[in-house]
């Protein structure tokens, strides 16, 4: 006879027996987040997108992961990334974060790389082995400079298209970067892509929703930047989940 309460309780061991990854487990299944442990995904750009991502495939389970950073903290990021907190101002990102990536999986292999990716050095960071790149670059260059290597070299790759300017998440699409609509920054990206003879393979994170280009401001030209939009705080956040979800679900066979 089946016995309820015994079911709970033994469901209930198990959770306890699984530790941090037991709410993974439980929708996912064991064989994925045991097979989590064994992956290896790069993260480059710590940015409001970069950085939500990297936490949230830190927080299921995978084993090894590369971040990539060279800037610090400055007061203007606050109100969109994650390592940005008045007591971190002036600290390099990929410090703050490798704090706390470390303190939610301390069997996590952590390497941390604190560079501006350019075109240059793209082919020098993608020499190692990747089972994801998540590119969460947002200067025009490097981001086709790493996605052209990408791409070539195999790598499954997610790409963050333009977060600033927008004010809706539910506006936030998954698809591939043929697909993309309406957003400026990966109108330019498939631009220079197709000069590579790439049209189709990446994965775009994306918005319907139309860039409020009265919020637009020039800066310095650093850093490959010459302009940047206005941000509200869950927007960036919102696409750092999406480019999360995407590596998540393809590692665990469930992306469609």
């Amino acid at each position: 006879m089946r016995d309820p309460a015994a079911e709970f309780r033994n469901r209930l061991q198990a959770m306890t027996d699984a530790g941090w990854t037991s709410r993974t487990r439980l929708l996912l299944g064991d064989d994925a987040v045991e097979a989590f442990a064994q992956k290896h995904v790069l993260v480059v750009g710590l940015g409001g997108v970069g950085s939500f991502a990297a936490e949230f495939i830190a927080r299921a389970g995978i084993g090894r992961m590369t971040i990539v950073d060279a800037d610090v903290v400055d007061p203007s990021n606050r109100n969109r990334q994650l390592p940005a907190l008045q007591s971190t101002e002036g600290r390099f990102k990929t410090e703050v974060m490798r704090e706390r990536l470390r303190d939610i999986n301390q069997d996590l292999q952590l390497t941390v790389i604190r560079e501006f990716v350019t075109p240059q050095t793209v082919e020098r960071l993608l020499a190692g082995s990747y089972d994801y790149v998540v590119d969460a670059i947002d200067s025009l260059a490097p981001k086709v400079a790493l996605l052209h290597a990408s791409y070539r070299l195999g790598f499954r790759t997610v790409s963050s298209m333009g977060a600033g300017g927008k004010m809706d998440p539910t506006m936030i699409r998954v698809a591939d970067i043929s697909q993309s609509q309406k957003c400026p920054l990966a109108r330019f990206v498939r631009k220079r892509l197709h000069r590579v003879g790439i049209y189709e393979g990446i994965t775009a994170v994306y918005s319907l929703e139309e860039t409020e280009h009265g919020s637009l401001m020039f800066t310095d030209g650093a850093n490959n930047k010459k302009s940047a939009f206005g941000t509200v705080p869950y927007i960036p956040a919102a696409f750092g989940g999406a480019c999360a979800s995407v590596v998540i679900r393809d590692l665990a066979g469930k992306f469609v």
